[in-house]
């Protein structure tokens, strides 16, 4: 059947540079220091005294995601965004961008159209620059890489290993949304398998797939920090989990900490759905990755700064190595923080 009658276009017909024209020719340049982007061997950039010269190859890795419930043009800014995370969880600004993209027959030049689409939203709205990136074929489905270039002055940079004894531990917006989100999707795919076809029920869960399918960077606890010239003592964003992250942050400043349960900050929607699921809320909050907020520690003397934020909650207090890393219960019982959160190489 002749696929242009079914307004279907087989990436064939584009060819390789013709696709990449396609998929990014609405991109606009938003800095300066984008000297060349799309359409070279490399893009160059230009931070200062010297030039930057960057290029990106595609491996071929695993699938992390499902797209029997992930639309592209989301799964494109959920990409992007949880790569502007990990730029932001060094007080850094993300301004390029390069991504590659392995991809198999089954796919249309209209799912790249989609995806990208998603991509370029991303980039809009956190003013990021696309300057290159490869595209593969595939014979297992879709691969995406994304690399990220962020800019950061020297006496800002944050990182995980600088955490300070007494140092209170802050964690923006709540916990456990994205993993319930995720929760809900697996369980309408199963019945929608189970049934043949019985259309999902999702009217309740508006947050929780917002927060799993098209998740925020936290550009704005970075511009709070700036504007109220704070810098954070250690920094992580949040996507394997809060306990995982916690003994990250612990483990490099060589650390202990000490987090209250009931401080940890989660939504009703999620905390609902937790018990629909019989799932514990807090442990959902604890372990469930991809929530991409930020958990930083600041001195104890900045405390007048965070405290009548309603995004940012204070949930504990860094400590000396010998004490541990525990959570403190409501009856004042100390439980050790186990990592069991998202592990990428676990079957």
């Amino acid at each position: 059947m002749d696929q242009s009658k079914k307004g279907i276009t087989p990436l064939s017909e584009l060819g390789e540079f013709g696709l990449i024209e396609r998929l990014t020719v609405d991109f606009e340049t938003y800095h300066k220091s984008t000297l060349k982007g799309v359409g070279d061997d490399a893009a160059v950039l230009d931070y200062g005294n010297n030039l930057l010269v960057m290029t990106t190859d595609m491996l071929m890795e695993g699938i992390h995601f499902d797209l029997v419930y992930s639309p592209m043009k989301h799964l494109g800014y959920k990409a992007a965004i949880v790569n502007f995370s990990d730029v932001f969880a060094m007080n850094a600004k993300p301004r390029q961008l390069v991504v590659s993209v392995g991809i198999s027959k089954k796919f249309s030049v209209e799912a790249l159209d989609l995806f990208y689409a998603g991509l370029k939203l991303a980039c809009d709205a956190y003013q990021v620059d696309l300057v290159g990136g490869d595209t593969s074929s595939s014979l297992t489905g879709m691969a995406i890489s994304i690399t990220v270039i962020g800019e950061v002055a020297r006496e800002k940079v944050t990182y995980r290993s600088t955490a300070k004894e007494n140092d209170l531990i802050c964690v923006s917006g709540d916990l456990g949304a994205a993993y319930m989100g995720l929760q809900v999707l697996e369980r309408e795919k199963k019945i929608f398998e189970q049934t043949g076809g019985s259309q999902p029920s999702l009217n309740n869960y508006d947050y929780l797939l917002r927060r799993q399918l098209k998740p925020e960077a936290r550009k704005d606890i970075i511009d709070f920090f700036e504007s109220n010239n704070l810098k954070p003592t250690a920094m992580i964003d949040i996507s394997d989990g809060l306990s995982s992250e916690i003994l990250h942050i612990c483990k490099q400043s060589d650390k202990g900490c000490k987090i209250f349960s009931e401080k940890v900050p989660i939504d009703s929607q999620t905390s609902e759905t937790a018990k629909e699921l019989n799932m514990e809320p807090l442990v959902c909050a604890m372990n469930g990755g991809e929530d991409y907020e930020l958990l930083f520690t600041i001195p104890i003397e900045n405390y007048d700064l965070v405290r009548n934020r309603t995004d940012i909650s204070v949930i504990g207090h860094i400590c000396d190595k010998s004490e541990g890393c525990n959570m403190v219960t409501e009856q004042g019982n100390q439980i050790s923080i186990v990592a069991q959160g998202w592990n990428a190489y676990k079957g």
